[in-house]
C-alpha cells in the first residue's frame, strides 16, 4: 500500500505540470439559485440600492452544487430547475494565433454559456466532459465599449445550469440517486495554438503469455484550419525510462494514425502493482510549442465462459463495491482532495475492482482507480422508466460516446456499461421490451465498434441478459428478499442461467450507531427458497411479504453479519467472477423519504461524511493482508442482556490467532478460519460486569502483532415504554456544541432498542449543523438504541435546542 500511495503522489505531480496550459477555474464565482430573465439581467450594470442588484447573488467557488444540502434536507422537495453563475476571466492566451477553451468535466444537466451576451455553446447531460470555444466570442468582445468601461478589461462569463425534471432526458427521475444541478465537476480555462490535440487514443495489447505487447496510437486533431504539426511521441515506461520515440505529423483533418509499435515482455498492469506506462506527444507549431500526456497500461483479461474472471493469465476474484459522487455537505461538488481520500479508503479496505454507478465519473476518479489499481465497470445513466423517443436515444448515444473515447486510455477499465434497471418501467406510457432490446442492441454495438477490447455489460433486466457480454442479475439474499444464508445457492442458479456472469448490487442498509443483541430475529419470519432477486416494491418499506429491508432493524449488527456470510461463501466459490458490494458510502435519493435518515440510502459501509460504520472492518479482515483487528461495537456504549448471561464478542481480523481480555483478564485464544461463521472463528462467549466493561484483543499473524480495545456499560434493567427524554451537552470544542437525547421510561431505565423519530430545534443565534445525511448531523431523524446527537454552533451567544420525540414530551436544554 505504501508504495501505491507513493505512486499515487507522483501520479498527482504528473497533472499538476499537465496543466500548465490549463487553469481550473475555482475562485471569484457568484451564484444565484433560480432562473434570470435573460443573460442581460447577469450581466448588466448594477448600482448599490438599486434594483438591478437583484436578486442577491452568493459567493461560491468551484466545484459547487446546487443542492449541496437541500437534497438531504427533511421538509422539502430538492430543487429542480435553472440556476445561474457568474465569473469575469482574465484571459492571456500565450500562444499567436490560438484557441482559448472552456473544458467542462461534468455540469448538471442542462448548461447553456455565455460571454457577455453572446451564447457559445450548451450541453445535456451531466456526467461526460465538453468543450466550448470562447476565442470569437472574446476577441469581439474585446471591441466593446463595456470591455473596459464596465469590465475593466476583464472577460464575463455566465452559465446557466438547470437540473429541471424531463422525461426526454436520461437519467430518469425514477432512479435512485439525485439529478445534481451545478457546476459540480472542475472547469478549465484552457490554451491550445492553432493545431493542437483533442483526443490522444492508446490502445496496448499483450499476448496471453505476456510476453509480445503492441501499441497503437491515434491522435483527433483540434483546429480552426488546414495545416500541419510536427512532432515528437516518446514513450516512456513505469520507471521513467523512455523505451520508444518517433517524429510524427498532425494533419489538422481528420484522425491520424501516429504509430505502432511492439515491446518484449511489457510490464502488466494488476491490482498489486499498477504500473502505468507514459506516452507524450510534443508539436511544434507556427505559433508555439504544445504537448499532450496520457498514461497507459498492459493487461490481458477474460471472463471464462462459466466460469471465472482471469488477469494476466490467473484467476482473480473480483472483489468490488460502488460509488456515487456524492458527500456530506457538498453533494455532487466533490473536490479532488475528497475523491483521493475516498478511493484511498477503498484501497485500504482491500477494493481490486470498482462500478462507476450509475454514470460517467470524474476524471479524477478513473486517474485514480489506474494508479490505486481498482478494475472499473463504468456505465451511462440510462437508469429505470423505460425507453424515451429519438431526443433520449441521441442523448444516451453521445454519452456513450463520450464516457468511452475520454476514458478509453484508462487500464483500470474493464466493461462498458449501457443500463440499470432497464426493466423498470414509468416515465412513458408505453413499456415496449422489444423496442428496448433493439436500442440496447444499437448500444451494444455501439460499444464494440467504439472500443472492440472492453466488455458491455447491463444490471437487472432479464429480458436484454443474451445481448450484453456480462450480466448482472438482482441478488440480494437477506435484503430484499430471502435470507442471507441463500446467497451461494441463489447466485449458482443465476450463474448457470448466462455465459458471463458478475453480481453487481449486494449487501443491505443500516443506521450508523445502530446496534442490537439479536440482530437476525427478523429472518425467523422471512420465507426462504423464492429467490433472492429484487423484484417491484421491494424496496419500499410498507406492504408486501415479510423482508428485511422492511422488517428487520436496520443495526449495523445485522449487515455485519449478512457481509460476513456473503464473503466467507465467496471463498468457496471458485466459478465467481467476482461481485461489487453496493455500495461503499451512504447517498442521497430523492424516492427514500422514510428512512431511518430522510433522503438517504444507507447502504454504505462508511456513512457520508468518510466514517466507517463497522462493517468496514468485516470487508478488510477478507480483502487485505496488512495484519489488522477490530472489536465489534466501537460505537455501541451500551450493550444489555441479563446479569450473568454470556454475550458474543466478536473480533474482525486477518490474523491467523487473536487473544481477548475481559476487564484485564484472558478468556482465551481463538484461530482464524474463514468458514467458521461468524467473524471466521473470533468470537468468545463471555459474561459482563454490571456497568463499565473494557475489552481488548491482541492478534498475531506471523511476527506481526495488532490491538484494539473498547470500553462500554452493561445495562442489565429491563425497561418499559419510552416516558421521557433527557437532551443534555456531551461535548464542546472551538464553539461546537454536541448535543445528546436519550429516552428513558417511567422507572428511569435508558429504551435501548428505542428507535422513535426525534427533531432538533435551536432558538437563537447559533445554527445547526445539519442536512449533511449523517445520522448526527439531521436535525430529523430515527434514534438509534434510544439515543441521537447533533451538534450546534454557538456563534458565541445563548441558545435553546429542543428535542421532540414522539410520544414523549419536548425537552429543553440551554446553552
Amino acid at each position: 500500500m505504501k508504495k501505491l500511495l507513493t505512486s499515487l503522489l507522483l501520479f498527482t505531480g504528473y497533472l499538476s505540470v499537465h496543466a500548465q496550459q490549463q487553469l481550473r477555474l475555482t475562485n471569484d464565482w457568484e451564484f444565484v439559485k433560480q432562473d434570470m430573465g435573460g443573460v442581460w439581467e447577469v450581466v448588466r450594470p448594477e448600482t448599490k440600492g438599486n434594483p438591478e442588484t437583484l436578486p442577491l447573488w452568493t459567493k461560491v467557488s468551484l466545484p459547487h452544487c446546487v443542492n449541496a444540502k437541500d437534497a438531504v434536507d427533511p421538509d422539502v422537495n430538492y430543487y429542480q430547475g435553472p440556476a445561474w453563475y457568474r465569473t469575469q476571466l482574465d484571459v492571456q492566451n500565450p500562444y499567436n494565433a490560438g484557441r482559448t477553451l472552456l473544458h467542462f468535466e461534468g455540469a448538471g444537466q442542462k448548461t447553456q454559456v455565455y460571454i457577455y451576451l453572446t451564447k457559445v455553446g450548451e450541453h445535456v447531460g451531466g456526467y461526460d466532459e465538453w468543450t466550448v470555444d470562447i476565442t470569437d466570442a472574446v476577441e469581439a468582445f474585446k471591441k466593446t465599449e463595456v470591455y473596459q468601461k464596465q469590465f475593466k478589461g476583464k472577460i464575463p462569463l455566465s452559465i446557466r445550469t438547470d437540473n429541471s425534471r424531463d422525461p426526454e432526458m436520461i437519467p430518469s427521475n425514477l432512479s435512485d440517486f439525485n439529478l445534481y444541478g451545478g457546476l459540480y465537476r472542475y472547469l478549465n480555462l484552457v490554451y491550445v495554438p492553432e493545431i493542437s490535440i483533442d483526443k490522444l487514443w492508446i490502445t496496448p495489447a499483450v499476448d496471453a503469455n505476456g510476453k509480445l505487447g503492441t501499441v497503437s496510437i491515434k491522435a483527433r486533431p483540434y483546429s480552426m484550419g488546414a495545416g500541419n504539426a510536427h512532432g515528437t511521441l516518446t514513450i516512456t515506461d513505469p520507471q521513467g525510462k523512455i523505451i520508444h520515440q518517433k517524429n510524427i505529423s498532425v494533419n489538422s483533418n481528420g484522425t491520424n494514425h501516429l504509430d505502432s509499435f511492439s515491446l518484449k515482455t511489457p510490464q502488466l498492469w494488476n491490482p498489486d502493482a499498477p504500473v502505468l506506462y507514459t506516452a507524450k506527444l510534443e508539436l511544434s507549431t507556427s505559433n508555439g510549442n504544445y504537448h499532450k500526456e496520457e498514461k497507459f497500461g498492459f493487461k490481458n483479461f477474460e471472463f471464462v465462459t462459466k466460469g471465472p474472471f482471469m488477469l494476466n493469465g490467473k484467476r482473480l476474484l473480483l472483489r468490488g463495491t460502488q460509488r456515487h459522487e456524492d458527500h456530506a455537505g457538498v453533494a455532487a461538488a466533490m473536490t479532488e482532495d475528497m475523491m483521493r481520500k475516498e478511493m484511498v479508503m477503498m484501497k485500504e479496505m482491500g477494493v481490486n475492482f470498482i462500478r462507476l454507478g450509475h454514470y460517467q465519473n470524474s476524471r479524477i476518479i478513473l486517474d485514480l482507480c489506474d494508479s490505486l489499481g481498482m478494475m472499473v465497470w463504468e456505465e451511462i445513466p440510462w437508469c429505470r422508466g423505460g425507453l424515451g423517443g429519438e431526443t433520449y436515444k441521441t442523448q444516451a448515444k453521445r454519452m456513450l460516446t463520450n464516457m468511452i473515447e475520454q476514458h478509453y486510455n484508462h487500464p483500470a477499465v474493464i466493461i462498458w456499461g449501457l443500463g440499470n434497471e432497464n426493466d423498470w418501467p414509468g416515465d412513458f406510457t408505453e413499456f415496449d421490451k422489444e423496442k428496448i432490446r433493439a436500442f440496447m442492441s444499437e448500444l451494444n454495438t455501439l460499444s464494440h465498434r467504439l472500443d472492440p477490447a472492453r466488455k458491455t455489460a447491463i444490471r437487472r433486466c432479464d429480458f436484454c441478459k443474451d445481448i450484453v457480454d456480462v450480466y448482472s442479475p438482482s441478488i440480494w439474499a437477506g435484503w430484499y428478499r430471502g435470507i442471507y444464508t441463500e446467497y451461494k445457492q441463489a447466485t449458482l442458479e443465476e450463474f448457470n442461467k448466462v455465459d458471463h456472469f458478475l453480481h453487481a448490487e449486494w449487501g443491505g442498509d443500516s443506521h450508523a450507531g445502530r446496534h442490537s443483541e439479536n440482530p437476525d430475529k427478523a429472518l425467523q419470519n422471512i420465507k426462504t427458497g423464492n429467490g433472492a432477486d429484487e423484484r417491484a416494491g421491494d424496496a419500499s418499506l410498507f406492504g408486501g411479504a415479510a423482508r428485511v429491508s422492511k422488517d428487520g432493524d436496520w443495526s449495523e449488527s445485522y449487515i455485519c453479519n449478512l457481509f460476513d456470510w456473503h464473503l466467507k461463501e465467496q471463498e468457496t466459490m471458485p466459478w465467481l467472477t467476482g461481485a461489487a458490494q453496493w455500495i461503499f458510502k451512504d447517498f442521497s435519493t430523492p424516492v427514500r423519504p422514510d428512512n431511518p435518515v430522510p433522503y438517504m440510502n444507507q447502504k454504505g459501509i462508511v456513512e457520508r461524511d468518510f466514517t466507517k460504520k463497522e462493517a468496514y472492518y468485516v470487508f478488510q479482515s477478507y480483502w487485505t493482508t496488512k495484519p489488522m483487528a477490530h472489536i465489534y461495537g466501537h460505537t455501541m456504549p451500551v450493550r444489555w442482556g441479563d446479569e450473568g448471561e454470556q454475550k458474543m464478542v466478536k473480533v474482525y481480523s486477518n490474523c491467523d490467532e487473536a487473544e481477548l481480555f475481559v476487564n484485564g483478564k484472558s478468556v482465551g485464544v481463538k484461530k482464524r478460519n474463514s468458514q467458521d461463521f461468524p467473524a471466521a472463528g473470533l468470537r468468545w462467549n463471555v459474561v459482563f460486569n454490571k456497568g463499565n466493561n473494557n475489552v481488548r484483543v491482541i492478534a498475531k499473524k506471523g511476527t506481526a502483532t495488532v490491538n484494539d480495545e473498547i470500553s462500554f456499560q452493561y445495562q442489565t434493567e429491563k425497561w418499559g415504554k419510552p416516558a421521557r427524554a433527557e437532551l443534555k451537552k456531551i461535548k464542546e470544542d472551538n464553539g461546537t456544541v454536541t448535543i445528546e437525547v436519550k429516552l428513558y421510561d417511567d422507572k428511569n431505565i435508558l429504551c435501548l432498542d428505542a428507535v422513535n423519530w426525534v427533531r432538533f430545534g435551536l432558538a437563537g443565534e447559533g445554527a445547526l449543523i445539519d442536512d449533511l445525511g449523517t445520522p448526527d448531523a439531521s436535525r430529523y431523524v430515527q434514534m438509534y438504541n434510544g439515543r441521537a446527537v447533533i451538534s450546534i454552533k454557538t456563534n458565541n451567544s445563548k441558545n435553546v435546542v429542543s428535542a421532540k420525540v414522539d410520544g414523549v414530551p419536548v425537552t429543553f436544554v440551554n446553552l
